[in-house]
C-alpha cells in the first residue's frame, strides 16, 4: 500500500471514529446537540414501523427497543470500521502474529485489520495478533479504552431508558383509573365538591408530569417507546388531563386550587411543546391539538383532543 494511500484511510478512519464518538456523547450527556446519526436512525426506524404497524399493529411497540439496539449497534461497527482503517496500512509490518496464522505476508487484507480493531474494541484480547511498532503500541490500548468507554456508557443509558418509561407508565395508568373513576360529566363537580383533594390531586400530578417531560428531554429515545396495553399509554391520556386541569380554572374555584390546576395546565402546555419541538419540527398549535398530535403519532387515534377553553400564554401556544 502506498504511503499517500495509509495516509487516506488513517484520515478516513478517524473522521468516522471523531463522528461516532460526537454522536455518542451528544446522544448520552448533550441531548440537545444535533445527535446526526441517531436522530437518523430513531426517525428512520419511526417511519418504517408506522408504516408496519398498518399491517401488524403487533409489531409497533417493537420500534423502540429496536432502535436502541441499532443505535448502540451502530456505534460500534464504525468504530471498528474507522480503527480497522487506521490500522489496515500498518499490516503486515506493524504486527506480531502467533504461528498458527501463517507467514505475516498473508495477513495484509482489510478483514485482518476489521478482526483487529473488532477484538481490540470488544477488550477480548486473544494475542494471537499484537502492535509491534511504537505508535501502534499506543494506538491498540487506546481503541481498547474507548471500546470499554463505550460499553460502559452504553450500559448506563440502558439503565436510564427503562427507569423513565417506569415513570411514564405509572403517571398514564395513574391517570387511566382517575378517568376510568371519574364520569365523563363529573370532572368539573369532583374539584367543587373536593378542592382539597383536587388540589393536592392536581401537585402530585404536575410533579410526576414534570419528571416525564424531563425525562423526554434528557432521554428523546423514550419518545419512541409505545405501549401495548392503553392503559400505560400516556399519549391516550393527555387529552383527557388537559380537560380536567381546565374545570380547576374557574372563578368559583378556591384559590389555592385554581392556583395549582393553572400550574398543571402551564406544565401540560410544556409538555405538548416539548414533544412537537423535539419530534415534529415546531408545529405551531393550540395545546390541546398538539397533543392530539402526540397521540396520533403513536397510533392512539381514540384519544380525541379537547378543545382548550382559555387563552393559551405559554411556550408553544398560540
Amino acid at each position: 500500500m502506498s504511503p499517500a494511500a495509509g495516509v487516506l484511510l488513517t484520515v478516513a478512519g478517524a473522521a468516522i471514529i471523531a463522528a461516532v464518538l460526537r454522536d455518542a456523547f451528544e446522544t448520552l450527556f448533550h441531548p440537545d446537540g444535533r445527535m446526526v446519526l441517531s436522530r437518523g436512525v430513531m426517525r428512520g426506524y419511526w417511519g418504517v414501523f408506522h408504516r408496519l404497524a398498518g399491517r401488524r399493529p403487533g409489531a409497533f411497540p417493537l420500534a423502540g427497543p429496536i432502535m436502541l439496539l441499532t443505535i448502540l449497534v451502530s456505534w460500534a461497527l464504525l468504530l471498528a470500521c474507522g480503527w480497522a482503517l487506521i490500522l489496515w496500512p500498518h499490516f503486515p509490518d506493524g504486527f506480531r502474529f502467533a504461528t498458527e496464522l501463517g507467514p505475516p505476508g498473508d495477513q495484509r487484507g482489510f478483514v485482518d485489520a476489521l478482526y483487529m480493531s473488532l477484538v481490540t474494541l470488544g477488550t477480548v484480547g486473544y494475542g494471537d495478533i499484537s502492535p509491534a511498532g511504537d505508535v501502534l503500541r499506543l494506538v491498540v490500548p487506546l481503541e481498547a479504552l474507548v471500546g470499554f468507554g463505550l460499553l460502559t456508557a452504553s450500559v448506563s443509558w440502558l439503565l436510564t431508558v427503562y427507569p423513565a418509561l417506569s415513570r411514564r407508565r405509572s403517571l398514564a395508568y395513574e391517570i387511566t383509573l382517575l378517568r376510568d373513576t371519574t364520569r365523563s360529566d363529573g370532572r368539573r363537580e369532583f374539584v367543587m365538591s373536593h378542592p382539597g383533594s383536587a388540589e393536592r390531586m392536581f401537585a402530585e400530578l404536575l410533579s410526576r408530569l414534570v419528571a416525564v417531560e424531563r425525562d423526554l428531554v434528557q432521554i428523546p429515545v423514550s419518545y419512541y417507546f409505545t405501549e401495548r396495553d392503553d392503559r400505560f399509554s400516556l399519549p391516550r391520556v393527555m387529552p383527557w388531563l388537559l380537560g380536567l386541569a381546565e374545570h380547576g380554572l374557574g372563578e368559583d374555584v378556591p384559590d389555592a386550587t385554581r392556583l395549582r390546576a393553572r400550574m398543571l395546565c402551564a406544565a401540560i402546555d410544556d409538555f405538548a411543546h416539548t414533544t412537537t419541538q423535539r419530534f415534529h419540527d415546531g408545529a405551531v398549535a393550540p395545546t390541546a391539538d398538539l397533543l392530539a398530535l402526540y397521540a396520533r403519532d403513536h397510533l392512539q387515534e381514540g384519544a380525541a383532543p379537547v378543545a382548550a377553553t382559555r387563552p393559551l400564554t405559554g411556550a408553544g401556544r398560540t
